[in-house]
């Protein structure tokens, strides 16, 4: 059985959010589709299959909505005669998603047409490498990044067109009605027949030019039976305009006194949604501002060591284990080893961290992240899709092609809107002739247009997937990844964050925090004998210890590890002995003077030793593992946010209750194997409900996995990350109430664009239809109807953009106080 494979397509010609429903039914009707989710603000299908691409892309055309075309140019060597050209053209026209391929012997180039999103320039250059001809993307198609733009200023240009040949139709028909001298100087001078006249042939160039996209996809999708948007402006728009030319041309084909025209509500309904699509279209434009962003962080070149001397090579040309150099102050190219230097590098455009950090030999470098004033010199580890901030790109795009779990009820809603709309429209006409008063035929008329007008499933479709895109995008700002769009809604929906100790609250490295002296010894004295013996040995508290005495300690002598109680030497001729209250009592060494510290430092969560020399008691050391900057400060707004917090580990209970003591934490689990987390996991989620899970460690990735909502910290293990739902780029805990908060604010902004876009409809399309008529109420015009519809969808995608301006809950800023510990 074929493995089904996971593809994006770009998808044209959606006008509204009924059309998801309409693209969603036609990809699921594909054989071999498994599932297929539509984002109407991204116009992309993602879709799971097997088989050949062509089937869904056939089927996207029989339905109207044929996948988006792209084009490149990929220069190619090794060719050298015409068997070449031919195998290279069979070789790209074989790929299922190349619909046409021509290569030239002469210039030693591809050029391939391909289905966007079923495959990749690259991709394609990589088929003709693998297969002996070395090629690369000559020019990359960059009309993705500004197609937005493209369209919005394309829109514009048709809105002004528009405007100009609105504007004396509305003038000749309405400027009467607002001045009655005008009216009579339109009658005594070119007389009202020639006025319908002139209204006629500029409607008429309006429709057939700026207009004529309402038409061509409009009528074709109502002989689909499948009406979206533009079916309904182009029925009211055509029923307006076809009145008028009957009233023009025939007036007594219509009842005494209804003979008006409506030239200028067709004309002027026309420049209202065009200029409603094209701030639409500038708006949604900005709400993947975070994607070009970070796509903006890549570099064009980087200076590469070749035979001895530095050249500027294009970035596509760097391969794994290059040389580079990094000037001050330039973008790092690649994923990088450092070899030689020392600087500063800014990260806070991956991590969210504010703070550059040191970097110097054998260190790891991000491409994208700042160089500081240092320059370093550094092997290529990780190019083009794998690197890191390439692996962010493609996280964020694909949260923002998700669809949320809420975006389900919207889309049954859209799929039947369209139609309603138009049965509501044909049942206001009937009623208006049936029961209106005379003349009926116009308001009849007007009453209908306003309702196909007024009604807006865009707003609806837009609700949802406009607010994750710019949500995401933000989110990816502050060093919070969302992996799965789902995610975005379900996090807010948690009651209980469970963490794990070591490596998520705790720094997950021993250090020494405190030493107590006895017996006339001091503190360099103590650490500088106890660093002798234990750097000799390779446990992690040992090492915590070596690393706070002298860079160079006294040389050690007869060492002897004595393993689960420490170790003894000789140091400077005397005997030096570290380890536990039981090795001290096994060698008769005295330490009540230091006991109680030693007791009070263990009750605190630390890890008291003995040092004595020559028998005598000189010290007691605690060491600790110690708190995560911000540890504290995360864990309160977590608390303020309303959430339970749990901590699931495998330390000790004393240890485990102790910080929980110090840190405010709710419950605690502990002396637990890493499969007994996944029963500790359930029991919260039976006692305290829906529990997000942070984590960092290889033995936390089952955990991660069977929570509602796994957190990774970003520096821990790829296995961590890869089983995630959320990924904090930095190691900082305030990372998580950062995604906490960015979840809840842009769930609370789908609801707010929901509530608008559905009490829009509601409240409106009653009102267009005359209600509120019989009441004295007014009888909606079809152009304000217009306005207030394109007004809507701008409302929309303007709500979701405030979501840009979202600050970190608790920025990742520098402390200026000692980092925190388990233990004072």
């Amino acid at each position: 059985m074929t493995t089904p494979q996971k593809i994006q397509l770009k998808i044209t010609g959606m006008g509204c959010a009924s059309c998801v429903g309409r693209v969603e039914a036609a990809l699921d009707d594909v054989p071999g589709v498994t599932s297929a989710a539509v984002n109407f603000a991204t116009e992309t299908a993602q879709v799971s299959f097997s088989g050949p691409v062509e089937s869904l892309t056939h089927a996207l055309d029989q339905a109207g909505y044929p996948t988006a075309i792209a084009h490149t140019t990929l220069n190619v060597s090794g060719m050298s005669c015409a068997s070449c050209v031919r195998k290279i053209e069979g070789l790209l026209s074989g790929d299922p998603a190349v619909v046409e391929a021509q290569v030239n012997l002469a210039t030693e180039t591809a050029t391939a047409t391909y289905v966007d999103g079923a495959t990749t320039a690259q991709a394609l250059a990589d088929l003709c490498t693998k297969a002996g001809y070395p090629a690369r993307v000559a020019q990359e198609d960059g009309e993705a990044n500004h197609s937005k733009a493209q369209e919005a200023n394309s829109l514009t240009r048709a809105t002004l067109f528009a405007a100009m040949l609105a504007l004396p139709v509305f003038v000749l028909e309405m400027g009467g009605h607002m001045i009655p001298a005008f009216h009579h100087l339109v009658h005594a001078t070119i007389g009202t027949q020639t006025s319908h006249l002139i209204q006629f042939g500029l409607t008429t160039l309006l429709l057939l030019g700026p207009g004529r996209v309402f038409y061509a996809k409009g009528i074709p999708s109502l002989l689909r039976r499948s009406p979206d948007m533009n079916a309904l402006v182009a029925m009211g728009t055509g029923a307006a305009y076809l009145y008028s030319v009957v009233a023009t041309f025939a007036p007594g084909a219509l009842p005494e006194g209804s003979a008006n025209v409506y030239f200028e509500a067709a004309s002027v309904i026309v420049v209202l949604i065009l200029l409603g699509r094209a701030m639409e279209a500038r708006a949604k434009g900005r709400t993947g501002a975070a994607i070009q962003k970070l796509i903006g962080l890549q570099p064009k070149s980087a200076r590469v060591e070749r035979d001895g001397t530095m050249i500027d090579r294009p970035i596509s040309e760097i391969v794994v284990g290059d040389i580079l150099q990094i000037r001050p102050g330039e973008r790092v190219p690649v994923d990088a080893e450092v070899l030689e230097g020392t600087s500063f590098v800014d990260e806070s455009m991956i991590t969210g961290e504010p703070i550059p950090v040191g970097k110097s030999k054998a260190d790891q470098v991000v491409a994208g992240t700042i160089n500081g004033t240092g320059a370093l010199r550094v092997r290529a580890a990780r190019v083009g899709a794998d690197t890191v901030l390439a692996q962010v790109i493609r996280m964020v795009e694909q949260a923002q092609g998700a669809k949320l779990p809420i975006q389900g009820l919207v889309d049954r809603i859209t799929a039947w809107f369209v139609p309603a709309v138009i049965g509501v429209a044909a049942l206001t006409i009937a009623a208006w002739l049936m029961f209106g008063p005379a003349p009926a035929l116009p308001m009849a008329l007007v009453a209908g247009v306003s309702v196909l007008i007024i009604a807006c499933p865009c707003a609806m479709g837009l609700a949802t997937p406009t607010s994750i895109m710019v949500g995401t995008g933000r989110a990816a700002e502050l060093g919070v990844l969302f992996r799965k769009g789902d995610a975005l809604q379900q996090l807010q929906q948690a009651k209980v964050v469970a963490l794990d100790k070591t490596g998520t609250l705790t720094q997950g490295r021993p250090e020494l925090e405190t030493i107590v002296t006895a017996n006339g010894f001091d503190n360099d004295q103590a650490l500088r004998l106890a660093a002798s013996v234990e750097s000799r040995s390779e446990h992690p508290i040992a090492t915590a210890i070596t690393r706070a005495g002298p860079a160079v300690p006294p040389d050690a002598s007869d060492f002897q590890s004595l393993t689960g109680l420490g170790a003894r030497a000789l140091v400077d001729g005397q005997e030096i002995i570290i380890g536990s209250l039981r090795l001290m009592r096994q060698y008769n060494v005295d330490v009540s003077e230091l006991k109680q510290d030693a007791d009070q430092r263990a009750a605190e969560g630390a890890t008291p030793l003995f040092l004595a020399v020559d028998s005598k008691a000189a010290a007691m050391i605690a060491v600790s593992d110690p708190l995560k900057p911000g540890t504290a400060e995360a864990l309160g707004r977590l608390h303020a946010m309303g959430l339970t917090l749990a901590m699931v580990t495998g330390d000790n209970s004393g240890t485990a209750q102790s910080l929980a003591r110090k840190l405010g934490i709710d419950h605690v689990t502990s002396e637990v194997l890493p499969d007994g987390k996944l029963a500790a996991i359930n029991d919260l989620r039976d006692q305290f409900g829906s529990l997000a899970f942070v984590g960092d460690g290889i033995n936390d990735a089952p955990a991660l996995a069977a929570a509602d909502i796994g957190i990774a910290i970003g520096t821990g293990t790829d296995v961590a990350i890869e089983t995630a739902d959320v990924v904090l780029m930095s190691g900082d805990l305030r990372g998580v109430a950062n995604a906490m908060d960015i979840s809840r604010r842009t769930m609370r902004n789908i609801r707010q664009n929901l509530g608008w876009a559905f009490g829009y409809n509601v409240l409106l399309i009653p009102v267009a239809a005359g209600v509120l008529f019989p009441f004295g109420g007014p009888l909606l015009s079809p152009a304000l109807a217009a306005g207030a519809m394109a007004l809507s969808s701008v409302f929309v995608v303007t709500n979701a953009l405030r979501l840009r301006r979202v600050r970190a809950t608790l920025p990742e800023r520098e402390h200026t106080e000692t980092q925190q510990t388990v233990a004072p």
